[in-house]
């Protein structure tokens, strides 16, 4: 009996210290971006078009832009956005342009702690540093919000945040944006913003039993998604079996309705109320061209 208890003594203190080596060790890499002068006025229509707006504003409340809040319910937890206004207590008002950047393209918070997934830093990885430098600057100019958003409600051991390390180095792709030298320069823009800033592939991919995207199904859609949502697949093959073409898609990115009269539903309406309306015409139709699979080759 002794031994068996000095047993499961020693694997709780291994996995004491397996948990605590796990909690200090650090993650990301240093960043360095001072001598960039952004653009507010680009960094404003790249927010638009990352869904910061429709994320981290909670209208259904009458929440004030950016100050987050807004729920979302998923299998592993609650999750509530966070405030990114100035404020300095409870927004980003304390935060430079590097905490920033390492914030938004590693899901690497400012204390050094991995942020959920919930949060689409993998698509943001694809941002440049300019994008990074223009966001920082237009996000400097919204006003402070002095009120705090919610902690997130995650039962054990979803809650156990270091783990989040493991899961990163499992199943996440940190890789920046490659163009096509064969495909159109719409077609390269397309791909930039369907797989970067508007990471269409985080609602429309379908994830695995550890909330990761089945990559070899991009696209395809997806069930279970925030609050027991479903997304349609968006892939070339989907897209053209229902009769979409690149004018008829880039009309429903800007207006909300799909190429038999209906209308959006569901997470789509803030997409299109809150980001692709607001983008301009040649970027809605490059983002209909990459999903349609257009393949003209650059002249």
């Amino acid at each position: 009996m002794k031994k068996w208890f000095m047993l499961l003594l020693g694997a709780a203190a291994m996995a004491v210290a397996s948990a605590i080596a796990l909690a200090l060790r650090p993650i990301g890499n240093p960043v360095e971006m001072s001598t960039l002068q952004g653009d507010a006025g680009r960094g404003a229509y790249l927010a638009r078009m990352s869904g910061c707006i429709a994320c981290h504003t909670n209208t259904e409340k009458g929440g004030a832009p950016l100050a987050g809040g807004l729920e979302l319910k998923t299998d592993f937890g609650t999750f509530y956005s966070p405030n990114l206004t100035t404020s300095v207590e409870f927004g980003m008002g304390s935060w430079s342009i590097e905490m920033f950047a390492k914030a938004v393209r590693q899901g690497v918070s400012p204390q050094g702690e991995p942020y959920y997934p919930a949060f689409p830093y993998p698509f943001y990885a694809k941002l440049t540093d300019q994008d990074m430098a223009d966001l920082w600057a237009a996000f400097k100019t919204v006003p402070a919000v002095e009120e705090p958003s919610k902690a997130h409600g995650m039962p054990f051991p979803f809650s156990f945040r270091p783990g989040l390390k493991l899961w990163r180095q499992a199943y996440l792709d940190f890789s920046e944006f490659e163009k096509d030298p064969n495909k159109s320069e719409a077609w390269n823009r397309g791909k930039y913003i369907v797989e970067g800033p508007a990471h269409c592939g985080a609602c429309h991919t379908p994830r695995n039993f550890a909330g990761a995207r089945q990559v070899e199904q991009k696209l395809h859609g997806a069930d279970k998604l925030p609050d027991g949502g479903k997304s349609p697949a968006i892939n070339s093959a989907a897209l053209r079996e229902k009769g979409w073409s690149i004018n008829s898609l880039a009309y429903a990115l800007k207006t909300g309705v799909k190429n038999d009269g209906d209308v959006f539903g569901g997470s789509m309406v803030e997409v299109v109320r809150d980001g692709t309306s607001f983008l301009s015409a040649n970027d809605r139709e490059a983002i209909a061209t990459y999903l349609l699979g257009e393949a003209n080759v650059t002249n």
